[in-house]
């Protein structure tokens, strides 16, 4: 029997159980895994196969971090990764600029936000202080560089114009 935890945020905990418990049977069902999930966001998986664990812990992972479960749910696909970038990485501890970054990523009304899914083919997760990334390794690679340049405080156009080079040297 193999086990493994890990943590999400307390506001994540009601999408990881879902309505009725719909999310936490529908991991359990497809991993073939036990799940036990606290009020306080620690999350333990249970069952005899390894893999089976890894994949149920990711999949929690990418919920807590702000991602739709049935996003979530694109890890089971070998293709697909999930890559988290701390914020804090970048700017230390100050609330401000931590808000700051966010907006960045963001950008206003989410147009950023959308571009970068919409051209990497990847879906974004702003949460906390965290950017989550999904999708295929090539793709994500190139969503988590356009992301750093933001962090770093690329202009918008440039980084646009770097994910266009990047995809088109792919192509």
């Amino acid at each position: 029997m193999f086990s493994s935890e890990t943590k999400i945020p307390r506001a994540r905990v009601a999408v990881l159980i879902g309505k009725k418990g719909a999310t936490k049977k529908e991991i359990q069902k497809r991993l073939n895994v036990k799940l036990e999930v606290s009020a306080e966001g620690d999350v333990i998986v249970s069952s005899e196969d390894s893999f089976e664990n890894y994949l149920a812990i990711k999949i929690a992972k990418a919920i807590g971090r702000g991602f739709n479960p049935k996003i979530a749910f694109y890890l089971l696909n070998d293709q697909y990764l999930l890559e988290v970038i701390n914020i804090k990485d970048y700017v230390g501890n100050s609330k401000v600029k931590l808000q700051r970054m966010k907006a960045r990523v963001i950008g206003t009304q989410g147009k950023s936000w959308k571009m970068i899914e919409k051209m990497t083919d990847t879906n974004l997760a702003v949460f906390g202080k965290t950017v989550a990334i999904i999708g295929s390794n090539e793709n994500v690679d190139v969503a988590k560089q356009a992301v750093d340049k933001l962090l770093h405080g690329a202009d918008h156009g440039k980084m646009f114009g770097f994910i266009e080079r990047q995809k088109s040297r792919h192509f």
